[in-house]
């Protein structure tokens, strides 16, 4: 069931008498389904379920009607049992007004009663009555509850909280990276646009929470011409507290020949010049003497720094291997004093904001 295709930014500011204070809050479920009321969605389900017919070539009437009549309930059964988000919500609402309706009737009856016995067989009858209706109405709880799961295993931001964000070209490995350094379990295939959506992680350090991102690949072209999964990491750049874990890979073996991610990552290095950064050059055991050169780049009009960089990366990268773990501890280290930095440049934020308003 695809609940959310992306996390998108909703900012508004919130004022308390107190203390004027700015809340983003990420609109992770602004784009939730309206629920249909239930009884919509049980005539839509009776009218699908009416054009369905029996199977072809029954010749007997009577086996073909009965193949009708079962194909027609199975198939009402399973717009009613299984639908996406609104259905479930909408099944639920239809299940506790049907338990309330009944329970009503039954204990109305109950109290009317005449007699010890006559009590006590309605009351069994109600009962009895109940648990079908829970037996074979229940899964619409069911369906609720595995809803909740997705909801909770949703990425909860804090715009307040330190994070690091890790960028780069689509493929070169910043899911792994997230693996190891966070508690963040993102899917790691070697296939570009893996990560479709902003997946989050979790760092605890010195009795302090940080976040950490893993976002969707950029390509090399304009902004006008991204998709909406490269929109959302400029999105968390623009609008997150971010410290900026650049991963390139220099392997070929991402699909983004290394000159082009060195020209992406000239422009966000720049568009971006005032987050604190670390560069990492990924799968480093699969790293060559000589460069990788791709087919479609022109190796003798390379200027030097690009030369320099689809050997070693930029200046001062620190070279990982996951598979090895080839620089892994160095770059745990770098990473936590990036984000003990971070977090000492929001709290500064923060007061010279607080300054500015004892000022007003």
């Amino acid at each position: 069931m695809h609940l959310f295709k992306s996390v998108e930014f909703n900012h508004r500011k919130v004022w308390k008498e107190d203390k004027a204070t700015t809340v983003e809050n990420v609109g992770a479920f602004q784009n939730l389904p309206m629920v249909m009321p239930s009884v919509d969605i049980l005539y839509s389900a009776l009218r699908k379920a009416k054009r369905v017919s029996p199977t072809k070539g029954i010749a007997n009437v009577a086996k073909r009607e009965r193949n009708r009549g079962a194909k027609q309930l199975d198939a009402l059964m399973k717009e009613l049992a299984y639908g996406n988000y609104e259905e479930v919500l909408g099944n639920v609402d239809a299940l506790r007004k049907k338990v309330v309706s009944v329970g009503k009737e039954h204990a109305s009856l109950c109290a009317k009663s005449l007699s010890k016995r006559e009590a006590e067989e309605r009351l069994s009858e109600g009962i009895k009555k109940l648990e079908e209706i829970f037996h074979h109405e229940g899964k619409a709880v069911d369906d609720l509850l595995n809803i909740a799961k997705t909801l909770r295993a949703m990425p909860v931001v804090d715009l307040e909280t330190p994070t690091l964000c890790l960028v780069g070209a689509p493929n070169v490995g910043k899911s792994s990276l997230v693996r190891i350094l966070s508690s963040g379990k993102p899917e790691v295939c070697n296939y570009p646009f893996t990560t479709r959506g902003i997946l989050m992680g979790h760092i605890a350090l010195s009795y302090q929470n940080f976040q950490v991102t893993d976002t969707p690949g950029l390509l090399r072209r304009c902004d006008e011409d991204r998709n909406n999964l490269e929109k959302l990491t400029l999105a968390v750049l623009s609008h997150l507290p971010t410290a900026v874990l650049y991963v390139h890979d220099l392997s070929g073996e991402c699909g983004t020949s290394p000159s082009d991610q060195f020209i992406i990552y000239k422009e966000i290095r720049e568009r971006f010049s005032d987050h604190l950064w670390i560069d990492v050059v990924s799968k480093c055991d699969l790293l060559q003497e000589s460069p990788v050169v791709f087919i479609t780049e022109d190796g003798d009009s390379d200027h030097l720094e690009l030369r320099r960089y689809r050997k070693m990366g930029p200046d001062e990268a620190i070279h990982v291997s996951v598979k090895n773990e080839t620089g892994i501890n160095e770059l745990k280290r770098r990473v936590h004093e990036l984000l003990v930095s971070q977090s000492a440049r929001i709290n500064s934020q923060e007061s010279n904001q607080e300054n500015l308003e004892v000022l007003k």
